[in-house]
């Protein structure tokens, strides 16, 4: 059962009707025919949090000017202020790195846009643009794919992983994994800063030709020291899976093994976030895991609950508590979580789909909030679990 009393449900209401979970970082009607997606979220060293996200569906500038915004919160997420709006950005996740916040992912969406990271030094309320190989376009072609995923460092190095789409035209089939990687300190605006490992691709004959690609990949440091990049693997038939690939030490090589590569992971048909606690050094994630009385329905678009996950060795994962759940499947949904740890507490940003008292959603995909939520005291959560559709 979901314990409310471990969630912050900051109610915040666009009209008389709504009611929604979470505190509300942004709202586009349906009407508008704009729809909401990739939030991101980052804790500054001054203790302000930023937040974005990006704007994507006919009534958006997503086919010719993709459009990020941020957003800035200075009591904790309770209240959001519209900090900044950047042209020619998608799919970017933001992160503090030397005292300058960083963006980085692509200038267009599905074919169109190059791998590029952008700079703020004033807090998020200007930013670098992104033009040529040492003011941050990190490669010289075009088509890209990733989502706001984090970044990690290691060995002196600042690591993260992405997809080119450079496997062919379908969905799915198209992505191919690498990870990139360039020195703690290096100017990271210069393109030489960086190097990247092979991209990976897509392969017919995985999970019994039942594979349909693998996407928004993870870049984590497992338990041995050893560097793995852990994808949202497209497979429908059956328990969720995740594809984990093994990155060489010098950062070059990227490798999969399909016997032992895909591990079961509750959610793991749709974006998740890995990210490894720094106090008592095990792995967690949050997930639409499938509830048992959902299983049987889309896969990829179930998408009405939030499962806390954990992990001692990345290829075991225990459901412990529903974070975030609603009985609507087809019109409402929390996605695409992006989060980070503070403190005892876990702070996420959702790309959610909810009733808004003007129409609601569009569909659980296409999302009319961006949301912040507080998950207290996650730690406690090891001495839970929760049953889920593949139990």
């Amino acid at each position: 059962m979901l314990s409310l009393s471990l969630v912050c449900w900051v109610l915040t209401m666009p009209s008389e009707k709504a009611e929604v979970p979470g505190s509300i970082i942004a709202h586009s009607p349906k009407s508008s025919r704009i729809y909401l997606g990739s939030p991101g979220i980052t804790i500054l060293s001054n203790g302000d949090y930023l937040a974005k996200h990006d704007e994507f569906g006919p009534g958006s500038t997503e086919s010719t000017n993709a459009i990020t915004k941020v957003y800035r919160s200075k009591d904790k997420g309770k209240t959001w202020t519209f900090l900044s709006q950047v042209s020619e950005l998608f799919w970017a996740n933001i992160f503090e790195h030397r005292d300058s916040v960083y963006m980085m992912g692509t200038t267009a969406g599905h074919r169109h846009g190059y791998c590029v990271i952008r700079k703020s030094v004033d807090g998020g309320k200007t930013w670098s643009p992104a033009t040529g190989s040492t003011s941050g376009r990190l490669f010289p072609s075009l088509s890209y794919h990733t989502a706001p995923m984090p970044i990690v460092i290691h060995k002196g190095r600042i690591w993260r992983a992405m997809e080119d789409e450079k496997g062919g035209t379908q969905w799915g089939k198209m992505f191919r994994a690498f990870v990139m990687s360039a020195p703690v300190d290096s100017d990271l605006l210069d393109a030489s800063s960086w190097m990247a490992t092979n991209a990976l691709g897509f392969d017919p004959s995985y999970l019994e030709g039942q594979f349909g690609g693998w996407l928004e990949g993870n870049i984590v440091v497992g338990p041995d020291g050893a560097l793995v990049n852990i994808l949202r693997a497209d497979y429908r038939e059956g328990t969720e899976k995740a594809a984990l690939l093994q990155i060489s030490s010098d950062g070059k090589a990227a490798s999969f093994n399909p016997k032992d590569g895909f591990i079961n992971f509750p959610g793991g048909c749709k974006k998740f976030v890995i990210r490894r606690d720094p106090k008592e050094k095990r792995y967690w994630s949050l997930s639409n895991a499938i509830l048992p009385q959902y299983a049987g329905g889309n896969v990829e678009r179930t998408r009405n609950t939030i499962v806390l996950l954990s992990s001692s060795d990345l290829r075991k994962w225990t459901p412990h508590r529903i974070l975030l759940h609603t009985d609507d499947v087809k019109t409402s949904g929390f996605q695409y979580l992006d989060w980070q740890f503070d403190g005892r507490d876990i702070i996420a940003a959702s790309r959610t789909a909810f009733e808004d008292g003007v129409g609601g959603a569009d569909n659980q995909h296409n999302a009319n909030f961006i949301t912040f939520h507080r998950f207290r005291d996650f730690r406690s959560a090891l001495k839970e679990t929760v049953k889920i559709a593949q139990d």
